[in-house]
């Protein structure tokens, strides 16, 4: 299978877009603050973004609710005029997807599910509350597989009234201004993805 140049897809929207004099409106899914940095930056000018934090696979609490401090820290200090919206912690929905496939590596199909979930969640909401596109910080990851996450959300987006905005945030040198940006603000680079599973393995190593 070729593989889709993500990147240049979401290069030609934004042209397409400025072309035309457009400014839609984007609910964008936000594991964290580090991988929100570059994006936002990134998409700030050329969309109407309202974050959206919804991470059921986030634990211990305490790491949820720290990591949501952090983003809100990070809009506040950097000055953008958006939304957040957050939802209360709950981690069943994530322990039932994760059943049985506690053991497997990172990328497995227990990451598959989680990412799908959280996506169609966003799909959900972005549809409900009228918005024009979806998308995630989630390709901004080089542990995270672009591909898998952009064809999931294209096919999430098939059986909705909003579009899927796709994306490879990495490009441009996306993750090392990532990085760049988490030193400027002093974010919390979390050494795990979220769940007990990924902490267990230790396999992240700086930042998901």
């Amino acid at each position: 299978m070729q593989k889709v140049n993500y990147g240049r897809l979401l290069d030609d929207k934004i042209a397409q877009l400025e072309k035309n004099g457009e400014k839609p409106s984007l609910l964008l899914h936000a594991c964290c603050a580090p991988c929100s940095s570059h994006t936002l930056m990134f998409l700030d000018g050329h969309f109407e973004i309202t974050l959206y934090f919804f991470n059921p696979n986030i634990a211990p609490e305490k790491e949820y609710n720290f990591r949501l401090s952090e983003l809100k820290r990070l809009v506040s200090e950097m000055k953008l005029n958006i939304n957040i919206i957050e939802e209360n912690y709950d981690s069943k929905p994530f322990f039932a997807l994760a059943k049985g496939l506690e053991e497997l590596p990172e990328r497995g199909e227990r990451c598959k599910r989680c990412i799908e979930y959280r996506l169609r969640k966003t799909g959900e909401k972005a549809q409900e509350l009228g918005f024009d596109y979806f998308t995630t910080t989630l390709t901004i990851s080089p542990h995270k597989d672009c591909q898998f996450i952009n064809e999931c959300g294209e096919k999430i987006a098939s059986g909705l009234e909003t579009d899927y905005l796709f994306s490879d945030f990495k490009k441009h040198e996306g993750y090392k201004h990532s990085i760049e940006l988490s030193k400027q603000y002093s974010l919390y680079r979390q050494n795990y993805c979220g769940c007990i599973y990924s902490k267990k393995k230790e396999k992240i190593t700086e930042n998901v």
